[in-house]
Parts: structure tokens; sequence; C-alpha cells
């Protein structure tokens, strides 16, 4: 089984320790590559300007690897670029943070709460839980006052309001699971775990462990995406006539297993 993480941001920083993650959470026989996108793309998508720019870098990339690759998965937890990837994915599996981490949460407890980096990302993180489905089971979205490029800057003070706001979470809003509302608060979900004492769900592991588990249930029973009405493809007439998705993938940062 061969998967792809995007990391949909215009620099390399985190690739390798997503990577580790990833290959340290991984089944045997899984390969996992991860790519990130050229410098002259935002390096981080707390804007949801910046989210546009880089979406037609993920449909790129999930057209141009849909045959190379069982399953793809969208490292940003706003789901950037989910749908329109999907389109295009072939028979590949494409799998982001958001979602998948209210799949799991939905099967471990009733309610959750989300713990995201700052109160702007909140409106587009809850529609995101509403479209999906999920926000009868929303207790709240608790914001740590930090963006993407502090959780792993300053690591005790990050771990520190994780804890502070998880347990606000689960004392006062009734929260039963939390969740990481970022990839990059990777790394804090064990100890918040022992010391909150509800599964907290990490944004990095879901949706590859997910990805994953489709692409397996793929193979063996052919769940693979539909291509009917709503999820029907761009026709390969037009892509072709066009010119389409034609960007080499040398503009992206490949760190290979």
């Amino acid at each position: 089984m061969k998967i792809l993480w995007i990391n949909p941001v215009g620099t390399a920083a985190f690739d390798e320790y997503i990577g580790d993650i990833l290959k340290e959470g991984s089944r045997s026989g899984t390969k996992v590559d991860v790519v990130s996108l050229a410098e002259d793309r935002p390096k981080h998508l707390e804007s949801h300007s910046y989210e546009a720019m880089v979406v037609a870098d993920i449909v790129n990339i999930t057209y141009q690897n849909n045959k190379k690759y069982d399953a793809i998965v969208i490292g940003c937890y706003y789901d950037v670029g989910l749908r329109e990837a999907r389109e295009v994915s072939g028979k590949a599996i494409v799998t982001a943070p958001c979602q998948s981490s209210l799949v799991y949460a939905s099967f471990l407890g009733n309610s959750f709460s989300v713990l995201v980096g700052r109160r702007k990302w909140i409106s587009k993180m809850e529609e995101n839980v509403i479209g999906y489905g999920y926000g009868r089971g929303l207790c709240s979205m608790r914001p740590l006052g930090l963006g993407v490029h502090d959780f792993q800057a300053d690591r005790d003070k990050t771990q520190a309001r994780l804890l502070d706001e998880g347990r606000k979470a689960v004392e006062e809003d009734g929260a039963e699971v939390l969740i990481l509302g970022c990839t990059i608060e990777y790394g804090f979900h064990e100890t918040m775990q022992d010391k909150i004492g509800v599964p907290v769900i990490d944004a990095v592991i879901a949706p590859f462990k997910l990805a994953e588990l489709m692409a397996e249930t793929a193979e063996k029973f052919g769940w693979y995406p539909s291509r009917k009405w709503g999820s029907e493809p761009p026709s390969q007439k037009e892509i072709d006539e066009w010119g389409l998705f034609k960007e080499k993938e040398s503009t992206y940062n490949y760190l290979t297993d």
C-alpha cells in the first residue's frame, strides 16, 4: 500500500517530523511519502485567502499522483481542497484531518471539543463540522491563542495551553473526546490522555489511519470513490484539450520513504 501525505504549505519544515510519525504508526507494508509546496506558497493557511492560493496545488498533486498511490491525505485541519481533490483522485482514496477526526471521535464518545490555535479558525471549522453532519456532538471549539508556527516552537507553552483548555472543555463544556484542531499540534495527545483521562485525537494520525483502512477496504471489497452525480470527475477530454493539470511534479518538495 502506498500513501501520499500533502503538506499544503510553502515550507518543508514539517515534512520530516510528520513523515516520521506516519512511518511509526503505519502498518507493515505501507509506504509513506510526504510532499510540500514551493516556497512561493503561504507558509501557513490561517487566512482563507491563503487557502484559495493552494487549492490548485492540492488538485494538481492529486491528479498527477492518483495512479501512483492508494490513498492521499491533505494535511490541513481546514480540509482545504478536499472535495476538489476527490473529483480528480481516480481510484485513490482522499482523506483530511477534520472529517477523519470526527469519524474517530464519533466512535469514542457522545460529544467532543476541538482545541484550535486561534479564534479566527473557528468559523470555518464549525462550518465543516456541521457540514459533515457532526454538529450535534460539538461541545465547543476552544482557542489556544497560538498560531501554526507557535505549536512546536515552545512545546512546554503549547502543552500547558492544551492541558488547560482541554480540562475546561471536558469539565465545563461536557466533552467526552478532545480533538487537536491542527496537524502541527502533533506530539501531545498521549500526555493529554494520561493527564485528562479522555481520548485525544491527533490530527495527523486520524486521517492517515483512516486512509490506510479505506485503501484496504477499496482493494478487498471494491469500495472505491463514487464517480456518479456530485462525485462525477471533470471531463478528461476537456482536461486534455485545455491543457489542465500540467504543472510538473518537480515544482513540489517530495520526501520519499
